[in-house]
């Protein structure tokens, strides 16, 4: 990771404070930290290399030395803010679209908290709280995209099929662009989150929508169904096989295999 360019290709948004890493444990670990001991909104970690990154469930996230783009942004909602915090992860994955379609690239996000480039994971999103009492002080979204070919884990540790930049664009990627783009993303927004334009905006970017899917719920349910779109809280809203609705709060996306 080159420091310079990354400070100067930040220095004209309006963040918070931001820390840099050659190596680190976990950049959300740090941020949580950091968010407890009053780091500033928009403040940010990134990391050239990630030792013990994580995503969703605990799963790990692979950055490896100079492959990856590993950042975690920290944002102190405001009262306004405070009754959408469930869509913070929709405001990263857009934001993380956004960035990427501006390249040409066919970029969606798979519900809940993944960016897929031509069905391939290319990007994770990790969003956790700091409680004040019974309130939300603060979030903290973290961010992990394959930059280099290196940075897609191999095969056989992979749930999905993932992919990186490098894939689709050829040598002509630079990171410290694509995270100033995604953070200019995620401040232009920002304001919108609470409004029903968002939702909209989510679900036209959602991979499988319109297509048959399975959900795995984590508690060895699962659920089957035409995925519709999404509730105003962000959960997923599918037409089941009897043509019922169902709603998912919490589960990992698969199209459904033909039988």
């Amino acid at each position: 990771m080159n420091q310079t360019e990354f400070k100067n290709a930040l220095s004209k948004l309006p963040l918070g404070e931001v820390k840099y890493f050659d190596s680190i444990g976990s950049t959300n670990n740090e941020a949580l930290a950091w968010a407890t001991s009053g780091a500033p909104d928009l403040s940010i970690v990134i990391a050239d290399e990630q030792t013990a990154g994580r995503g969703r469930l605990d799963r790990k996230w692979f950055t490896p030395k100079g492959a990856g783009l590993a950042f975690s942004l920290i944002l102190h909602p405001s009262v306004q803010e405070k009754p959408y915090l469930t869509r913070t992860v929709g405001l990263a994955a857009l934001a993380v679209v956004d960035a990427l379609q501006a390249r040409g690239l066919i970029a969606q996000v798979k519900w809940p908290n993944d960016v897929l480039l031509n069905g391939r994971k290319v990007a994770g999103i990790l969003v956790e709280s700091v409680w004040s009492g019974e309130e939300v002080d603060c979030l903290v979204i973290g961010i992990g995209i394959n930059v280099l070919k290196e940075a897609a884990p191999s095969a056989e540790l992979l749930q999905f099929p993932a992919t990186s930049l490098e894939e689709s664009l050829g040598s002509d990627v630079s990171p410290e662009v694509i995270l100033h783009d995604i953070l200019a993303d995620i401040i232009a927004l920002r304001p919108h989150i609470g409004t029903d334009s968002f939702i909209t905006f989510w679900e036209k970017a959602l991979a499988f929508r319109g297509e048959q899917v399975q959900i795995a719920e984590g508690n060895g349910n699962s659920s089957i169904g035409k995925l519709l779109g999404l509730e105003p809280d962000g959960s997923l809203r599918l037409r089941g096989e009897q043509g019922n609705s169902i709603t998912v709060r919490f589960g990992d996306v698969r199209l459904r295999p033909h039988t």
